[in-house]
């Protein structure tokens, strides 16, 4: 079976000592080597809270798009979206940390999978639903940040549809149908039409 490569992040020398000893011990893992070039499979975290620099942190490690488990001491409900965006999948209580969950979290993030606990899920939907119903709803969107208007263009254009075909579809003018694509493309920095539709595709909008 191929090991896990991981690569370790902290904010204090013992701990990140810790995590690599703990890494090199257990079958099935390994220390990445460097992460900038693309040696690690998933990237574990550990802080005491989600301080300014700890997030700092979390944003860069993001930028490596590669999935991490966040052992922490204290969350709040606020930072749950915040890691979550910062493609944290799992989220390690450090007072719950034993090997085996450990292990069992990075296996799971590796395999494109997460562990978040119940009580901090429960609160993250909480949050998620608050959001769409006080925010997103409210103006039409949904957590793809695509309104309603825009995902049924791109379904049809996702079907084939030229310009002509989709303003008769919905019953609006080629000029709506126009504006409705220039507008969504501007406002995700989406390339063309197919960038568009491969966006909603992976959001699970179409």
């Amino acid at each position: 079976m191929k090991r896990v490569r991981v690569a370790v992040r902290t904010d204090d020398p013992i701990t990140t000592a810790g995590l690599v000893n703990y890494v090199q011990s257990r079958p099935g893992l390994t220390v990445a080597g460097d992460l900038a070039s693309g040696q690690a499979d998933v990237v574990v975290a550990a802080f005491d809270r989600l301080s300014t620099n700890a997030v700092a942190t979390l944003r860069e490690l993001a930028e490596y798009e590669r999935p991490i488990v966040l052992v922490i001491n204290e969350i709040k409900e606020v930072e749950l979206f915040t890691a979550v965006e910062c493609r944290v999948v799992a989220i390690v209580p450090r007072a719950a940390t034993t090997n085996e969950r450990l292990a069992t979290s990075i296996q799971a993030a590796a395999a494109e999978g997460a562990d978040i606990p119940p009580d901090l899920l429960g609160r993250l939907l909480e949050q998620a639903e608050w959001l769409h119903r006080e925010v997103l709803a409210p103006n039409g969107l949904t957590a793809s940040s695509l309104s309603e208007r825009e995902i049924s263009v791109l379904r049809l254009i996702a079907d084939g549809l030229d310009t002509g075909q989709i303003a008769r579809n919905l019953s609006y003018s080629e000029r709506t149908v126009k504006n409705v694509i220039s507008a969504l493309t501007s406002r995700l920095h989406l390339r063309n039409r197919s960038h568009a539709v491969a966006y909603a595709m992976r959001a699970g909008v179409i």
